[in-house]
């Protein structure tokens, strides 16, 4: 943006100079033209003079030694015209070349060319008519070498050149800073707003330098991200208090439904396991809550895994727990580690396979399956957790990770709406996210996606 701006603010310099310097350069060179035809109109007027004596006295003699010095002095080439257009006296310029001189001998002395290109002037001509008693007697004719006045007109425009490149150099320099320096509260302002998006809620922007306007909006930055941190802190503290203070309960709660376990008849053996899993469900959603509340953990609880000997694990448990169901585990021996948080982790899966256990019939199969995948050039390790149960129109997959939304054709089966929203939340923190799909032959199939990381083992 930097780039832009600055570009914004030396073109028009620019332009503004070139147009400057077009019309300075087209005044130089007219004013040398000028000067060099002044000049030379002096030299033939005062030639006129002896031209005059010359030609009535009917003496060439008298103005051929002048015609000489002239040469001898300067070096211009000058002839003297009687009326009749013939050469009178010369000091080796041919007359007849000229067409000058027949201006000359209409009564109108030579003007200057319009011509402001120095390399379209090649000699610089004079013509003089010669007047006695108001009547044409001949003309004085000079004709001079170009090659000065074009060397000054390029000698000037060489050191306008110059100050211009110097001038131009100059209105770089000034338009960077000038844009740095409108642009240092805006690259503060991204700054600041890159560290809180990665968490750091406390992160400010410092007074800087900058436009009036620029340096309130970092004031009323600064006071947004103030109240920001403020809220975000009480809902963290609110749900952090929440789960705390309902852990208690609910451990109690399992307490009481092993005891009761151990006493209820057999006939009344499943409603227990109903309740024991509602209540284990429960513990693993404050688990997932008290984990989003406390950004800090999830990022310091990076480590390098081995997804599929995790997942085992959390399979063997769920064996226990869904005892209407079959669970089938597809594993690899190596070739899973990604660098990611266990918690985020274990609460993740435990999430989709319990929103799986809800879905699948009575006596269906769990399909858990680990695989080691690549998505453009980068190395990931999918968890697929695919049930057989009634799944989901394909227009509702996208609405499947919403909180608290819920497909219209389970709204009889008991559930929050938060399992897959907390698990694709969890697992974006890491960088990886939810992947859900329906498969041909029905069912229902959510993919774990997990980046390997830097640190892959």
């Amino acid at each position: 943006m930097r780039r832009r701006l600055a570009v914004i603010l030396f073109v028009p310099s620019v332009l503004v100079l070139l147009l400057l310097g077009m019309a300075l350069a087209s005044s130089v060179a007219r004013a040398n033209q000028q000067e060099l035809f002044l000049d030379r109109l002096g030299d033939a007027s005062y030639l006129v003079i002896t031209a005059r004596q010359s030609l009535l006295s009917d003496d060439p003699t008298i103005v051929s030694g002048d015609l000489e010095r002239y040469r001898e002095v300067y070096g211009i080439g000058a002839a003297v015209v009687d009326q009749a257009g013939v050469t009178w006296a010369t000091n080796g310029l041919e007359v007849q070349e000229v067409d000058e001189r027949l201006v000359a001998l209409a009564g109108r002395r030579s003007e200057v060319r319009e011509t402001l290109l120095p390399w379209d002037v090649d000699r610089v001509v004079v013509a003089e008519p010669v007047f006695h008693g108001g009547d044409i007697v001949g003309a004085v004719v000079t004709a001079s070498d170009a090659g000065s006045l074009s060397r000054g007109i390029w000698l000037t425009w060489g050191m306008l050149a110059a100050a211009g490149l110097v001038i131009v150099l100059l209105a770089i320099a000034v338009a960077h800073r000038t844009a740095g320096w409108v642009l240092r509260p805006v690259e503060a302002v991204d700054r600041a707003m890159g560290e809180i998006g990665h968490g750091r809620l406390e992160a400010r922007i410092p007074p800087s330098a900058g436009p009036p306007e620029l340096r309130r909006v970092i004031a009323r930055f600064n006071d947004m991200a103030g109240r920001v941190e403020h809220l975000m802190r009480r809902q963290q503290e609110f749900v952090s208090n929440a789960s705390h203070e309902l852990r208690n309960p609910l451990n109690a709660l399992i307490l009481r439904v092993e005891d009761l376990a151990l006493s209820a008849p057999p006939e009344h053996a499943t409603e227990v396991a109903h309740v024991r899993a509602e209540a284990v469900r429960m513990a693993h959603i404050l688990d997932a809550l008290l984990l989003l509340a406390d950004d800090a953990k999830l990022g310091r609880g990076a480590e390098a895994l081995d997804v599929a000997e995790v997942v085992r694990r959390r399979v063997e448990s769920w064996r226990l727990l869904a005892v209407d169901q079959r669970v089938e585990l597809t594993a690899p021996d190596d070739d899973t580690w990604v660098v990611a948080n266990q918690i985020v982790l274990e609460c993740a899966f435990d999430a989709v396979m319990d929103n799986a256990v809800k879905f699948s019939p009575r006596g269906g199969r769990l399909d858990v399956e680990v695989t080691a995948a690549d998505h453009d050039g980068s190395g990931f390790v999918e968890v697929a957790v695919r049930d057989h149960g009634p799944g989901v129109p394909p227009e509702e997959v996208a609405h499947l990770t919403e909180r608290f939304w819920r497909s219209p054709g389970h709204s009889t089966v008991k559930g929050s709406g938060l399992g897959l929203a907390i698990a694709s939340e969890l697992l974006a923190t890491g960088g990886g996210g939810l992947r859900i799909d329906l498969p041909d032959d029905g069912g229902f199939r959510v993919r774990l996606v997990l980046p390997r990381g830097e640190d892959e083992a």
